[in-house]
């Protein structure tokens, strides 16, 4: 998906919502970390000698924190900060990698993907971001092969047809957009949205800005999430935001569908039910890792 594709899509509905997908729509979250992302960041950063310390650490930044669902090119310098701080790995003699070119990269790239990161590679000639791109790719590859036959949650489907014909619905992820593509058409609810976006066009923030933003009412755009970066895409963008809670997921697609979306359609949403559901929301999302407390 082009930004000018984003940029000069026209309203057909009066109410806009962006979706998230990984964990979100589809209860991949877990699978994809635990089965795919982690297996090759300890693998091809070689990290096999505190694969134990390695694995918290993933899990932690990316599924269990305020980090959850950011882009994976930050989440590997944060990884790899705090995975070099613990005692254990220090004691360990662990050498884990540092990457100051990754850093440089993410702070000038707006569209954190692999076709840029290619790019950078063959512009530059870095080892240290071919390394990145080897384990990004390694990821695709793995995520790919993995993730089949994992269908949205219970409430998804209820949700989109409720919106459909009255609200424009757009799918606003980091993930890839090709697996974004295949997931959403392998279970047949690609039908519900007018655009898909993942990391190649930009961030969710972005995506939310150029699509919807000036484009409808404040009140009238909904991101629906299940990352802290999702509310702060929301926020930035002068949305609303439902959330859905890690590991709670069934019930809050369930509110959704019961009485979120009356509420959002009938101008009843923001306010006090808002920020009820926002500060149950950061409950399930801790910045402290547990092996500081």
């Amino acid at each position: 998906m082009s930004v000018e594709v984003l940029r000069d899509f026209k309203p057909r509905n009066d109410f806009f919502v962006g979706i998230d997908s990984d964990g979100c729509a589809f209860d991949t979250m877990e699978l994809k970390h635990k089965e795919c992302f982690c297996p090759c960041f300890i693998n091809v950063f070689e990290l096999q000698s505190v694969s134990k310390y390695a694995r918290e650490v993933w899990e932690f930044g990316n599924l269990y924190s305020r980090w959850r669902g950011a882009n994976r090119f930050p989440e590997v310098v944060m990884c790899l900060e705090w995975l070099r701080e613990r005692p254990e790995v220090q004691r360990r003699g662990a050498r884990v990698p540092k990457f100051p070119a990754l850093e440089e990269w993410i702070k000038r790239e707006t569209k954190l993907g692999n076709p840029a990161l290619r790019k950078a590679v063959e512009e530059t000639g870095s080892a240290e971001l071919a390394q990145v791109l080897r384990w990004s790719e390694a990821v695709n590859k793995a995520v790919d092969e993995m993730v089949r036959g994992v269908g949205p949650f219970p409430g998804v489907r209820e949700t989109l047809e409720k919106l459909r014909g009255k609200a424009d619905c757009m799918v606003v992820s980091a993930t890839p957009e090709a697996a974004l593509r295949k997931e959403w058409g392998e279970h047949g609810i690609d039908k519900y949205v007018a655009l898909i976006a993942g990391q190649e066009s930009g961030t969710k923030k972005e995506h939310l800005g150029l699509a919807a933003r000036g484009k409808y009412a404040g009140n009238h755009i909904l991101m629906i999430g299940d990352a802290w970066g999702d509310y702060e895409a929301a926020k930035a963008n002068g949305a609303l935001f439902y959330p859905i809670n890690p590991g709670h997921e069934d019930e809050s697609w369930a509110r959704l569908v019961e009485e979120g979306i009356e509420r959002f359609l009938g101008e009843r949403y923001e306010g006090a039910y808002q920020e009820e559901l926002v500060e149950e929301f950061k409950k399930y999302l801790p910045e402290t890792p547990p092996w500081k407390r």
